[in-house]
């Protein structure tokens, strides 16, 4: 969430700044080239009145000397020289009353044509069109000299735009800055409001991560975070609270029916045993109620360590997966060669992070099982494998196998195949294994085995991060 709401964030708050630079740019550019049209209308309309007392060009072949004239050349050359602007007052027919530089004339086209026509209409030519940094082009002003109401002659101003535009960049490269700087200062705080607003829900979410995988006992800490989400914390916490209450009302009662029905079906059992004695032998009544009686007292046996296994807490540590499945496969053996089934192991050494007492009670109802429904002259083996983040064990069996609806529940409590209910079990074994690992961050799946059987895999976690645990120091292979 985090990586899809930051960019958001920080493509809006770059909108936002555009929207508000780019008319700050556009306006810095024409605030600019207004400043320097307003400085060629006044300069115009100085040279204007200097023209409008020259009456006749000079004539140096007569010796006639225009005074006014040669005060207005001299303003233009000196103007001309001081600023770099091309300068000159131009009668009606185009010829020159004075300009600057001498080699200055009126083009016939162009924008200081356009402007000159435009003054011969007894008005001061209109704005030229925003000059860019990137444009390398003039600003051309032009204002009629007016003469007893008739225009008499036009004066012109062709400007460079070199330093106008140099002016303009260096606005735009401190709105540039600006914006930077505010940008990362968007950025900044759109990384401390996502980080203040999405840290209650990262919580929230390892916590029920937590929960969902048997850490009953997490909970979300109540702080930080808009109101909406702290109360959303305690609603939380409240709900684990009373999860937690309901489960383990359930588990304390499935642990005192297990043991309170145990002495009265230990006092049924014994009364039937006496009750056998009086009975011919071989009877076979009595004989299914015994089994059916020991049948029971294993299924309550079952319930009580399912109670017990959900609710104690493992007791983890460094653990070689290697060594202890060997020693479940040697004590299994004996079992396995009664039956007359081959029982093998790959067990090399592998450590794993885990409660050895709760992995050896998995490894043993699954063993228990794969022999069990292993036909004679069928075999049994039980692998240990080891990756970067976990450590397995896999049994494999030949025996009937289970269909791939049937994998959907196998280790549901007292579900059993309708092809093996005749196999003693109470269904309650593999449920056992899987509570018992899932509290030390372990799990246990199901598959197919070629060409028959089932495939179990039992896997622990390498360090103690997927069990909730710090991890431990010196897990190595060895």
């Amino acid at each position: 969430m985090h990586t899809r709401l930051l960019p958001l964030l920080i493509v809006l708050m770059a909108a936002v700044l555009l929207a508000l630079g780019v008319p700050l740019a556009v306006s810095l550019a024409g605030a600019q080239q207004q400043k320097v049209i307003v400085d060629r209308i006044d300069d115009t309309a100085r040279f204007a009145a200097l023209a409008q007392f020259v009456t006749e060009p000079t004539d140096p072949v007569a010796g006639d000397v225009n005074e006014r004239q040669e005060t207005l050349g001299r303003e233009l050359r000196s103007y001309y020289e001081v600023y770099g602007i091309k300068a000159g007052v131009f009668y009606l027919n185009d010829s020159p009353m004075a300009h600057a530089p001498a080699d200055w004339f009126l083009p016939r086209t162009g924008e200081v044509r356009d402007a000159f026509q435009e003054a011969l209409l007894s008005r001061r030519s209109h704005d030229p069109e925003q000059v860019w940094p990137w444009q390398r082009r003039t600003l051309v002003v032009a204002s009629p000299v007016i003469r007893d109401g008739d225009v008499a002659a036009v004066v012109v101003t062709d400007s460079p735009t070199g330093q106008m535009r140099s002016r303009i960049l260096q606005g735009w490269l401190l709105i540039a800055a600006g914006e930077a700087a505010a940008m990362l200062l968007a950025v900044g705080a759109a990384l401390r409001l996502t980080g203040w607003v999405l840290r209650p829900v990262r919580v929230l979410d390892a916590t029920t991560h937590d929960i969902a995988t048997g850490r009953l006992k997490s909970r979300v800490a109540v702080a930080g975070g808009p109101p909406e989400l702290r109360r959303l914390a305690r609603s939380f916490n409240e709900m684990a609270d009373h999860v937690e209450n309901v489960l383990e009302q359930q588990r304390a009662f499935v642990a005192d029916a297990s043991h309170q029905l145990r002495n009265p079906l230990s006092a049924l059992l014994l009364r039937i045993e006496l009750l056998a004695l009086e009975l011919p032998e071989g009877n076979e009544e009595i004989a299914s109620v015994q089994a059916e009686g020991k049948r029971l007292a294993q299924v309550l046996d079952d319930l009580l360590g399912l109670a017990l296994a959900e609710h104690s807490e493992p007791q983890l540590q460094v653990t070689d997966v290697g060594a202890l499945a060997a020693e479940r496969v040697a004590a299994w053996a004996p079992t396995a060669e009664a039956k007359g089934v081959r029982l093998v192991g790959t067990c090399p050494p592998t450590t794993a992070w885990a409660d050895p007492v709760a992995l050896s009670s998995a490894l043993d109802a699954v063993i228990d099982n794969a022999v069990k429904f292993t036909p004679a002259d069928g075999a049994v083996e039980v692998s240990v494998t080891s990756g970067r983040d976990t450590s397995s064990v896999v049994v494999t069996d030949s025996g009937p196998g289970l269909t791939d609806e049937e994998l959907t529940r196998v280790g549901d409590r007292f579900w059993r195949s309708g092809r093996h209910q005749n196999v003693n079990g109470s269904g309650l074994g593999l449920s056992i294994s899987r509570a018992l690992l899932t509290a030390s961050g372990g799990s246990i799946t199901y598959g197919h085995h070629t060409p028959h059987g089932l495939r179990v895999t039992v896997t622990v976690p390498r360090d103690g991060s997927d069990a909730g645990q710090d991890p431990p120091q010196g897990l190595t292979d060895r």
